[in-house]
């Protein structure tokens, strides 16, 4: 139990250093990747405002469809493209992107790529 507890402390401290540095602003909003154990998560948030503006996550059923697992990096790469496809119907081309305390590999990485690939630029 302690070690499971170190862990999350850990990645809180890394993420509210990561935090203090990235901000989205109305004209930049903040690209933010939660991960669970069970699924994969994005919004794209306006920090000034205090608003969620696009979510992508595996719990959706168009972002669902056709994948095998909603926790491995298919499934990311599958929310990668989503909110993608949502920021630029809203006009949102530019963001930053916050990995919120977790590692750059992996699922945060396959996200990160297919956001890129579809044409949202960080």
């Amino acid at each position: 139990m302690s070690s499971e507890k170190n862990r999350q402390q850990a990645r809180r401290k890394r993420q509210l250093r990561g935090r203090s540095q990235v901000i989205g602003t109305p004209d930049r909003p903040r690209l933010c990747v939660f991960k669970s154990l069970r699924h994969v998560y994005a919004q794209i948030i306006d920090d000034y405002a205090g608003h969620t503006l696009v979510a992508a996550s595996t719990l959706q059923d168009d972002v669902r469809d056709g994948l095998t697992s909603t926790s491995n990096k298919e499934a990311a790469a599958a929310v990668g493209q989503a909110i993608a496809e949502r920021a630029l119907a809203q006009g949102i081309e530019k963001v930053v992107f916050d990995r919120a305390g977790w590692p750059y590999h992996g699922k945060v990485r396959a996200l990160a790529e297919a956001a890129r690939e579809a044409g949202l630029h960080f």
